[in-house]
């Protein structure tokens, strides 16, 4: 069985979102100078699609983030949402960070529900769906809890459940496993694939980890080096829904080879950069 093609359009779905010849500068804070983060990105995502982006450290995958949330606004080019243009925090998009950034002083329910909150629903709305929620990522009976008092793991199914409160269309995920132990860590995948079978939301989620990238997507976007550009975009063929078993069989460490063969010398060549950043 064939796991995995090159993918050279994003066909079987409506396009929801999409990035037109994304290209990125910024000027260096040290030097003056300008640097090119992103060159020329063409992207379609499916509605309802599972994206997720690979590529070494500095290839500018979290930047590319940013501005397909409408946080920051490319130097070229364009990204819409159902054909419409983003040109600012748009509230069909919610963000999920590495860091869960948790407010102390609010409780489990008051942390998710801060979204509605903040855009003015009363809290006979929200509150209901904010239970809902914590349901749904498994944490129900924890919501008078504060965040010191639940594990990683835990604190970022509340993260989770704080970006979907605001009912998106389309979540953005930046490396939010990350932080995790290995353990936790693949249970967390394998929850985020029950979680989006259950909402239908568009995910493009970045990672470091092949095996999770494989493992979430529907295809994997691999992009090159800075400036960051489309290496290659491969569709994941392994049927749904998946076990966690997938990740030891053969055909699965075939496609986690094929990404890394992709970006390997790329990645040493950023880690030797790195070093000789560093101050001796």
């Amino acid at each position: 069985m064939t796991l995995a093609s090159v993918s050279t359009a994003s066909a079987g779905g409506a396009v929801k979102l999409q990035a037109s010849r994304v290209g990125m500068r910024f000027k260096s804070e040290q030097t003056g100078a300008s640097v090119e983060a992103l060159r020329d990105i063409d992207l379609r995502v499916r509605a309802g699609e599972f994206l997720t982006i690979v590529g070494p450290s500095g290839c500018g995958k979290t930047t590319f983030l940013r501005v397909l949330a409408g946080l920051i606004k490319p130097t070229e080019g364009s990204v819409s949402l159902d054909g419409a243009a983003i040109d600012g925090p748009n509230p069909s998009v919610g963000f999920v960070f590495q860091s869960d950034n948790l407010m102390p002083w609010r409780n489990i329910r008051d942390n998710v529900g801060f979204g509605p909150e903040v855009r003015g629903e009363p809290a006979r709305s929200w509150k209901p769906r904010v239970n809902d929620l914590l349901d749904l990522v498994g944490l129900t009976g924890f919501a008078d809890s504060y965040p010191h008092q639940l594990s990683g793991g835990m604190r970022q199914r509340v993260n989770l459940a704080r970006a979907l409160a605001i009912e998106p269309e389309v979540l953005l995920m930046d490396e939010p496993f990350g932080a995790l132990d290995a353990q936790t860590r693949e249970i967390m995948q394998d929850e985020l694939l029950r979680i989006w079978r259950e909402t239908g939301n568009t995910v493009v989620f970045i990672t470091h980890q092949i095996d999770e990238a494989i493992f979430l997507a529907d295809r994997v976007l691999i992009l090159a080096a800075r400036p960051g550009r489309v290496q290659e975009i491969l569709d994941i063929n392994i049927p749904r829904p998946r076990s966690l078993e997938v990740k030891r069989t053969p055909e699965f460490g075939a496609l986690v080879d094929h990404v890394w063969r992709g970006i390997e010398r790329q990645v040493r060549a950023s880690i030797r950069d790195e070093q000789r950043a560093r101050p001796s």
